[in-house]
């Protein structure tokens, strides 16, 4: 049998890789992102550890995500702000396959949802459906956080873009991270953008999110967030998660 040389090897182990899809779950990590020099040296003029953890809040409205960073206080600031490239859908929820809705709650990242094998370059699960989607019967997998500018469902960004934030989240957990906390929100979460949808059907589901918005807005620590009988119910870093009875974590 003839043996492939070292960089054919790669080729062809590339080539089968991009047939892995978004969703691919390949335990090999071929790529892991890449931190920009202006952001380590952002990190180390705002006082952070490059392994301390992030947090990513997603703004539909403003096409925006961003990542905060923990700095060496303990306290979450703000390090990145990326522009969405495209999400498909409107503002609200996903609520069934094939709606092509990005969805909006509180999810969580954990290492096993990074894909750096993905069709679209590279992309991590946002981890839809959470316990609240499921306790509704919400349907639907695979919901990414992706490059490329596609998107059905996800929210893509560039693929410069991806590469940064890929890398920023490798950081995390190789730091010690166990799961990043990302809250998708339909826009900024004001009073005034609350009454201004008031009438639309999802203003109930907006006024729950906006008790994990303002909870992280206050603390600057990732709130807890469990889910009883078919409502968020969030409380802040550090105190009593709600628990028993019918809830669970997200």
């Amino acid at each position: 049998m003839k043996r492939l040389k070292p960089l054919r090897l790669l080729s062809a182990l590339s080539a089968a890789l991009a047939l892995a899809g978004c969703a691919g779950d390949l335990a090999e990590r071929v790529n892991i992102g890449s931190v920009y020099p202006d952001t380590v040296a952002l990190m180390e003029s705002e006082n952070m550890d490059r392994g301390a953890p992030i947090f990513i809040r997603i703004t539909k409205e403003d096409s925006t995500l961003e990542v905060w960073k923990e700095d060496r206080s303990g306290r979450y600031r703000p390090l990145k702000s990326y522009p969405v490239c495209h999400y498909s859908g409107v503002l609200g929820p996903k609520k069934a396959y094939g709606d092509h809705q990005a969805p909006e709650g509180f999810y969580s990242v954990a290492p096993n949802q990074m894909n750096p094998h993905s069709r679209e370059y590279l992309s991590f699960n946002v981890g839809y459906p959470n316990a609240y989607d499921r306790s509704l019967g919400r349907t639907g997998d695979s919901l990414m956080v992706h490059g490329g500018c596609r998107s059905v469902g996800c929210y893509a960004m560039t693929n410069r873009e991806i590469e940064e934030i890929y890398g920023l989240a490798h950081e995390a957990f190789a730091g010690g991270q166990t799961a990043i906390s990302l809250q998708a929100l339909p826009f900024r979460m004001t009073a005034a953008n609350l009454d201004k949808h008031r009438d639309d059907p999802n203003a109930a589901f907006w006024a729950m999110l906006k008790t994990g918005s303002d909870a992280f807005d206050a603390t600057h620590r990732p709130p807890q967030v469990a889910v009883c009988d078919h409502r968020y119910v969030v409380a802040p870093d550090g105190a009593p998660q709600p628990g028993g009875g019918s809830c669970s974590t997200v």
